[in-house]
């Protein structure tokens, strides 16, 4: 096999506590065609030190003063020369194994252009401490407000649809900039799921957005969904789903083993894989 190039991107700024864990969790996959960016913020609490000794091992990194995280991360973009692009914030990790999953999937399946593992999470100790089934999603599921996020460490895409899309991350957003992401990959590509975790998000007790800023991060989204317009179709397809979704008939239609027929009939998904016992590889479903 031949391993395409995969380009991640750590945006960081005092994060001493965690992000060699992180650094580790990349460069301990031991992936040949790894290029691996780290873009500093300023940092002033030791993050630096941690980062010059692994900087042989580094594509490429900086320390300077940036508009936030999104541009950080705009910036790695930039940089990269991947096949395949990702970031992974400082606090969070990859699981083992997982870039050759990435790499295997999207070889073999060139109709796939972006791509989520099953959620799963850390906590401050670097345990895991959850994983959740894979959820299996559509845009309508997405922009109908359902609840599931889709799992940002967990998310590899190409880079041809980051150039096709038109590089759709907003550099001044402070907090959904992944969603806004989403919602524009999804106007061009279907998102693939594997039932595999590739990466987990750091549950932390304090001093994290994630937590501090909920209702901020929703008015956000709520904005990036209004700037968004659809197709006189789309908008009706959009409509009923809502229905389905917010009348919890999807509920009734998972016990009747239904929802996902219904989903791929109507609503153009779901995408995903399932691992395949005697092949040892993953199949599409």
């Amino acid at each position: 096999m031949q391993y395409p190039k995969i380009s991640i991107i750590t945006p960081t700024l005092n994060q001493a506590a965690y992000i060699e864990f992180t650094i580790l969790s990349v460069l301990n996959q031991n992936y040949p065609n790894l290029e691996y960016i780290i873009l500093d913020a300023g940092s002033t609490d030791g993050t630096i030190d941690i980062i010059k000794k692994y900087e042989d091992k580094l594509f490429f990194w900086k320390s300077e003063k940036d508009n936030g995280l999104y541009d950080a991360i705009y910036k790695g973009f930039e940089i990269a020369t991947g096949d395949i692009l990702a970031w992974l914030n400082s606090d969070d990790v990859y699981l083992p194994n997982s870039l050759f999953t990435v790499a295997e999937i999207f070889s073999e399946f060139p109709q796939i252009n972006w791509l989520q593992g099953a959620h799963s999470h850390l906590d401050e100790k670097n345990r895991i401490v959850s994983v959740f089934p894979s959820f299996y999603w559509t845009k309508f599921d997405l922009l109908a407000g359902r609840k599931r996020t889709i799992q940002q460490e967990s998310t590899f895409f190409r880079a041809d649809l980051w150039e096709k899309s038109g590089k759709p991350i907003d550099r001044n957003s402070q907090l959904a900039g992944d969603f806004g992401l989403w919602v524009s990959f999804f106007s061009f590509e279907d998102l693939y799921t594997i039932t595999a975790p590739l990466g987990c998000f750091r549950m932390r007790s304090a001093n994290q957005k994630s937590l501090t800023s909920r209702n901020e991060y929703q008015l956000e989204k709520k904005k990036i969904l209004q700037q968004n317009k659809y197709s006189t179709n789309y908008k009706i397809r959009f409509f009923i789903y809502k229905i389905l979704l917010h009348s919890q008939i999807f509920t009734l239609l998972k016990c009747l083993r239904l929802e996902i027929f219904i989903k791929k009939t109507f609503f153009n998904g779901p995408k995903y894989l399932m691992f395949n016992r005697k092949k040892q590889k993953f199949e599409l479903i």
